[in-house]
């Protein structure tokens, strides 16, 4: 906008400036509690709008309109004044139209004719520095960014920081300096486009240059404005760097002032992110030292900001992960793992996460202690915390040096009790217990089977839990059996800690998974391979029939060759020394119509329906006349309406008629639905009183492997 076009280069006449004096000195100015903040606004630009010049007295009526805006955009951020929403007092002063006066006072006035150049003038930078600062919050809403930049802003900002050049280095102008700066930054934050215009009005090589001034202040403001305008910019970081910026942002690490190496880590951060070629010239600059040193830092942000920017150099390549672990950066991202501050345990795990790619580091990590604190951020309701964590340890037991110290803290049950909140926490949770599977053998298998016999009680039942979720199934015998695994399982189900008879049913249902025969109960074969079937037709049919039955004093007509074929039982009827031997009508006491004539079905077909109304019965009678297939038929059935009200019913009756089948999948609902049994009263004494039948079934069954 032209000079001519502003109307604040207009003099205002004498009375009209008494008139603002007064206004300003009016009770309804300074008492805030009486006056609404439009009108305090209002009288406050009005002033800026009238005494654009370097008159003594209109610079202090200047002086306080741009100091009163600047309280009133504090109090927007700091929300301690009045009973209203401050953050409104934002949006009225830029309703107001403040922003181009207050733009217009980021350059000297001019000086009228008479005017001697070489005096002092009062207030010397004090309003652009106020006017700055006032923008500055301004900007803090992203709303209002763009309108700043158009009204001019940035020109004027970016000339303030070249004012060190005036060869003045006075308070003043390091103060106008450093909030023009700090403007800056707030324009620039998360506006890509004002990013790029900040480099194109020539506002990187200034700021590059106050990295080097003597302020200490003025270069943690030029080094937060270089982080801003760093971020995801990438033309912005490689003029950042084709500056020089490297080697005096690499001595600002080592500084002992907290806020400034905490700028200079951030805006090496911001150079490095996704950019490989400014990752090895910072490198090169040698920043790789000072950032491990700042691991120990007392400021915890700058702890975060060097672990987050040596994650970001261990993806440079596998020469500069062994670098940062050999230069001492374990032992600090460790201790790091176990602050209170969230923040800071997620990017230690992320550097560790980074650092375990490495076979070697994996190892150093891991004989660091790393494993247990890693471990911990898996019970964390941070999700990004957990993911971290997560990622850290997949590396770890990817070294099979690793796999049996993660099992012996108890990782593998950690991994499988998580409630995880992110789905590639879960992915990453699911590829861990695969890697884990695969190396449970060889020289891993051995060193945990010896843990399980020789170590203390604890870590024996952690290894036994863990192999019954990893082990291979050709190696189940080795373990529970022949290495007493099994037992330790036992011992676990009858603990006093509700917890640990959970991990023990769990780990045996997943035994059993891996069994196939325990894993359900098998309709089998019906009946022997040399079985030779009548067919159905000939049930209860008198052609050919030799030999009759009565059922409740009716006849059941039958064929002695097809019972002789079917079961011993028959066998030992027709051809012992039994009265039915020669007799043609026998009879049969205690068994239904509907049963017998079930039974004669399977033996003529081989095969029947079986409802779970008469399938007790039918195991019975299976069971009375050596009907192995039919009886497990019955089994099966009967199986299925397995339930927490009468699981101890269907186990009494598998005792009963040595129903084996039905034995183990009573056992097997018991272990499965743990959760839901274990408050029943009675659910001690049964899992106590079925334990040896337990050890017999896995026993039977893994050594039948």
């Amino acid at each position: 906008m032209a000079d001519d076009d502003r109307r604040p280069h207009e003099q205002p006449s004498n009375s009209a400036r008494r008139s603002v004096k007064r206004k300003l000195n009016d009770d309804f100015v300074v008492d805030r509690r009486v006056v609404s903040p439009e009108d305090v606004i209002r009288a406050h630009v009005e002033v800026l709008q009238r005494c654009f010049d370097s008159v003594d007295a209109d610079r202090a009526l200047v002086k306080r309109s741009v100091d009163g805006l600047c309280e009133l955009a504090k109090d927007a951020w700091s929300f301690v004044r009045f009973c209203y929403c401050a953050e409104d007092n934002v949006n009225l002063i830029v309703e107001s139209g403040a922003v181009p006066v207050l733009v217009q006072y980021l350059q000297e006035p001019q000086l009228m004719p008479h005017e001697d150049v070489t005096r002092f003038r009062p207030y010397e930078h004090e309003v652009e520095k106020g006017c700055a600062f006032t923008l500055g919050l301004l900007a803090i809403k992203p709303e209002h960014q763009q309108s700043i930049v158009d009204a001019g802003a940035l020109p004027h900002l970016v000339a303030m920081l070249k004012r060190h050049k005036s060869g003045q280095n006075s308070r003043a102008v390091n103060g106008v300096i450093r909030k023009a700066a700090d403007a800056i930054t707030n324009l620039a934050h998360e506006n890509g486009n004002i990013k790029t215009l900040v480099r194109f009005e020539g506002g990187i090589p200034p700021l590059v240059e106050l990295l080097e001034s003597a302020d200490i202040k003025v270069q943690r403001a030029a080094a937060g404005a270089l982080r801003t305008l760093a971020f995801k910019n990438d033309e912005n970081k490689t003029q950042i760097v084709g500056c020089n910026a490297l080697p005096t942002l690499v001595l600002m690490l080592q500084s002992e002032d907290v806020g400034l190496h905490f700028e200079a880590v951030g805006v090496i951060g911001n150079l490095v992110h996704s950019s490989p070629n400014i990752k090895k010239e910072v490198l090169l600059a040698g920043a790789l030292q000072p950032v491990i040193e700042l691991l120990s830092s007392t400021c915890s942000e700058s702890q975060r900001e060097a672990a987050l920017l040596l994650g970001q150099f261990a993806a440079a390549d596998t020469d500069c992960k062994v670098h940062i672990v050999q230069r001492g950066a374990v032992g600090p991202l460790i201790e790091m793992l176990q602050s209170s501050e969230a923040q800071l345990k997620e990017m230690s795990a992320f550097a560790l996460g980074r650092l375990a790619q490495d076979t070697h580091n994996q190892a150093g990590i891991a004989h660091g202690g790393g494993i247990a604190p890693l471990l911990k951020l898996l019970d964390s309701r941070n999700g990004t915390l957990q993911h971290n964590g997560a990622f850290a340890l997949y590396g770890l037991v990817d070294n099979e040096d690793n796999v049996a110290d993660f099992i012996r803290v108890g990782g593998v049950q950690k991994l499988l009790d998580g409630d995880f909140i992110l789905q590639p926490t879960r992915d990453c949770v699911a590829k861990m217990l695969k890697r884990l599977e695969e190396k449970i053998q060889g020289r891993v298998l051995r060193r945990l089977l010896y843990l399980m016999l020789n170590a203390d009680k604890i870590i024996q039942r952690r290894v036994s839990l863990a192999l019954a979720h990893l082990c291979s199934p050709n190696d189940q015998k080795t373990i529970f059996v022949d290495n007493n695994g099994i037992e330790l399982l036992l011992e676990l189900l009858e603990s006093v800690h509700s917890k640990l008879r959970g991990y023990a049913c769990a780990a045996l249902c997943k035994l059993a998974e891996k069994t196939s025969s325990l894993s359900s109960v098998d309709a089998g074969p019906s009946s022997p391979i040399s079985q030779v079937y009548l067919g159905e037709q000939y049930v209860n049919n008198p052609t050919l029939s030799d030999i009759t039955f009565l059922i409740e004093g009716k006849r059941f007509y039958a064929h002695r060759i097809c019972l002789l074929a079917s079961s011993d039982a028959f066998r030992a009827m027709f051809d012992g020394g039994y009265r039915e031997k020669d007799a043609k009508d026998i009879n049969i006491p205690n068994i239904s119509w509907e049963t017998f004539e079930l039974m004669m079905r399977y033996i003529y077909s081989g095969s029947v329906e079986i409802s779970s109304r008469v399938a007790h019965d039918l195991l019975k009678a299976a069971d009375q006349y050596l009907l192995d297939g039919l009886k497990r038929l019955c089994e099966y059935t009967i199986a299925q309406d397995i339930t927490a009200d009468n699981v101890e019913l269907m186990y009494d009756l598998s005792e009963a008629f040595n129903a084996v089948s039905l034995r183990n999948a009573c056992i097997l609902f018991v272990l499965e639905h743990f959760h839901k049994l274990d408050p029943e009263p009675w659910y001690g004494s049964l899992v106590h009183r079925i334990l040896s039948e337990i050890r017999n079934c896995f026993v039977k069954r893994l050594t039948a492997q």
